[in-house]
């Protein structure tokens, strides 16, 4: 096989950060690669200098044979190089034509040929198994749908390498299975796919070879069909990790939480919730197993005071907090780890330190009347960089500027740190890879040791079932099933997922 992409001693510096360390790099023509690491291995940093959006320190790239200056995504489409961003390029109010055709149109005189090229559409769409309705509005259709217009631009713009940055984190698990097909199919049809992620099980299901980065170098490449996941693992990370974690032996302690009757909307005005009710006892793991849409982002922010309830009861060790404010949900004891952290978790440009202050700035021993001591908040700051490994060179850098995983930790670490009654934890290792995922059981294990209650979100189903004393299925707002922990079997729960009846 001939080699479509080359970079040779790439070398990448941010301030106080040496994100790719001389990284040599081969793809071969019509394969799926995977690039492999930690959050922060410098993966997509990479990927981000071969489409043109980052320069480069030092280093050659060569496409095709043929070596190339890229300066930016014009370039790097001119050498037939696109890229699907995990934060998608798509224009919410604009139809799937029209953010197809946007930056490419087909002019005709002075117009737009905006026949000619739904039609180019439509037959590309046709070729590739995308089921495209070109007519239809972005903010109408599934995530997963559109990941496809993503897949969709790349291929009207020409492009036969194609990078993907960890194209499953939002996608449900039948998605998932969709964008499998669709990639092994572009890959019959000669495309070359570079796949990043962390997580070992999609190395396994999709790639040819993978190169597992670590710390900003290349630690190896390797056949796929050679390897196993514990050994990749081991190489992301540097030593032997563990895929299941043991549950501490707690003694099941008082009811803390009891939901009655509750009901709420969606943001569309429908209903989300009908009728849950579920009890949740200290020292207790309660895990809602579900498809993504069936009501879960609903109850967490129910639960948490982000959302009001149209009615039913909110009972934290006796006392009804339905409909209170999220700062009263906080002092009574619920810390939460929010499904998007961009969203809920995070101020993207405040700096570390004090996004790890957040619900602690007007409380002792940070605040002192209506100041605070940003002395003892740095010092604090530093302390919990260093238990939760949030990996940084500086506590005053913006969270923004972060990766993923490692912007997940600063949520984690406050929230951990938090006096809890209760922790409602939503896709809490979601963007994590296998070491970090490994910690955050682990942290949920200690507060589960501590006595503590744990309400667990998850749309990772091994997840639930590794670390759930009780297992209840939310479908279509509704809880339809409940398991024991050590009983579920997953293909029950999935059954019930799907709207099944067992």
């Amino acid at each position: 096989m001939s080699l479509v992409v080359r970079m040779e001693n790439i070398v990448k510096e941010f301030p106080g950060i040496l994100a790719n360390n001389h990284i040599n790099l081969e793809i071969e023509k019509g394969e799926i690669h995977c690039l492999l690491g930690e959050n922060g291995a410098g993966k997509s940093t990479l990927m981000n200098i071969l489409y043109g959006l980052y320069s480069y320190d030092e280093g050659r790239i060569f496409i095709k044979g043929k070596e190339v200056t890229l300066r930016g995504p014009i370039d790097a489409i001119e050498n037939g190089i696109g890229m699907v961003h995990q934060d998608f390029m798509l224009i919410p109010v604009f139809t799937v034509l029209e953010n197809l055709i946007l930056g490419s149109e087909i002019v005709k005189g002075l117009s737009l040929d905006v026949e000619k090229a739904k039609l180019e559409i439509l037959e590309l769409s046709e070729k590739y198994k995308l089921n495209i309705d070109p007519d239809a509005r972005v903010e109408n259709i599934t995530v997963g749908m559109q990941q496809r217009i993503e897949i969709l631009k790349l291929l009207y713009r020409g492009a036969d390498i194609m990078i993907f940055d960890e194209p499953t984190s939002i996608l449900t698990p039948q998605e998932v299975d969709e964008l499998y097909k669709i990639m092994n199919f572009l890959r019959e049809h000669g495309k070359t796919l570079i796949f990043i992620t962390h997580k070992l099980n999609e190395v396994m299901e999709i790639s040819d070879r993978v190169t597992v980065l670590r710390d900003g170098r290349v630690v190896d490449t390797i056949n796929t069909a050679s390897t196993n996941p514990k050994d990749l693992a081991k190489m992301m990370v540097g030593r032997d990790v563990l895929f299941s974690v043991e549950k501490p032996l707690v003694n099941i302690g008082k009811k803390i939480l009891k939901i009655e009757n509750l009901y709420a909307k969606n943001n569309r005005g429908l209903p989300a919730l009908q009728g849950i009710s579920f009890e949740l006892r200290e020292g207790e793991v309660l895990g809602i197993a579900g498809i993504d849409g069936n009501g879960q982002t609903e109850l967490v922010e129910v639960l948490t005071g982000l959302r009001k309830a149209d009615r039913g009861r909110i009972i934290l060790d006796g006392k009804d907090l339905a409909n209170k404010s999220p700062a009263e949900f906080l002092k009574e004891g619920i810390a939460h780890i929010p499904e998007n952290r961009l969203v809920r978790g995070l101020i993207s440009d405040f700096p570390i330190y004090e996004n790890l202050l957040l619900g602690f700035q007007d409380s002792k021993p940070f605040a002192h009347g209506i100041t605070i001591d940003f002395k003892r908040v740095k010092s604090w700051a530093l302390k919990l960089i260093n238990k939760y490994d949030i990996r940084t060179h500086d506590i005053t850098v913006d969270a923004g500027t972060l990766s993923g995983g490692n912007q997940q930790k600063i949520v984690i670490a406050r929230e951990f740190e938090r006096k809890m009654k209760l922790l409602v934890a939503s896709q809490p290792t979601r963007g994590l890879d296998v070491g970090a995922t490994e910690f955050v059981h682990k942290q949920i294990m200690k507060v589960k040791k501590a006595g503590k209650a744990v309400l667990l979100i998850s749309l990772e189903l091994s997840e639930i079932m590794g670390l759930s004393d009780r297992i209840l299925v939310i479908y279509e707002g509704e809880i339809r099933a409940e398991f024991e922990g050590r009983n579920a079997k997953e293909a029950e729960i999935g059954l019930v997922m799907a709207g099944g009846q067992l």
